[in-house]
């Protein structure tokens, strides 16, 4: 197996695992660490510092910036936007000890539209609503919506809204709070 770059796409980074695809305009820095059978597709952008997990799909147009760590089986829909700076000044040059990291902990999905403001982590399977301005913490498991995004449900790792008892009506999962959100009984 081998890494798949369209014509028209651009992948600098020696550390880009077998299977993955990286589609037309989308640029790959050298220096990104991009995982197996991940898809970049159309007009998305992973600089230099990043770094994506196993099977991560980033769609098109995502931009992921110095510090931001997705984990194996995260989900980017169209236009993901992440910050990695709090305070930007055009005449103040920061380096990667400057700026702040996020983490995207396994199988969490941001919806199209995204942003996330840098310094946060998303808990794993956690889930953003499209158009969601995440500025805080997401616990695992965890459905937010809004600007800014807001707790309104909780999701199993199938994806699926859970009743009131924490159970998925789809896969029977059942679940119970723990220390950084749900986890799986």
């Amino acid at each position: 197996m081998s890494v798949f770059v369209h014509p028209k796409g651009l992948c600098e980074s020696d550390e880009v695992g077998d299977g993955t695809r990286v589609w037309a305009f989308a640029h790959v820095l050298p220096g990104a660490r991009v995982g197996r059978d991940c898809n970049i597709c159309d007009n998305a952008f992973v600089e230099g510092k990043a770094v994506l997990g196993d099977r991560v799909t980033v769609k098109n147009g995502t931009l992921v910036f110095d510090g931001v760590v997705c984990e194996d089986e995260v989900f980017l829909g169209p236009n993901v936007l992440f910050t990695n700076d709090l305070r930007p000044r055009a005449a103040i040059r920061k380096t990667g000890d400057d700026l702040l990291s996020t983490v995207v902990r396994r199988g969490a999905s941001l919806g199209a539209g995204t942003v996330v403001v840098c310094g946060v982590e998303i808990g794993e399977h956690a889930f953003a609503a499209a158009g969601s301005v995440v500025t805080k913490n997401v616990p695992a498991h965890a459905f937010v919506a809004g600007n800014p995004a807001r707790h309104k449900g909780w999701v199993c790792s199938c994806g699926q809204r859970l009743d009131a008892g924490l159970v998925c009506p789809d896969c029977g999962s059942r679940f119970a709070e723990g220390d950084k959100g749900l986890v799986a009984q």
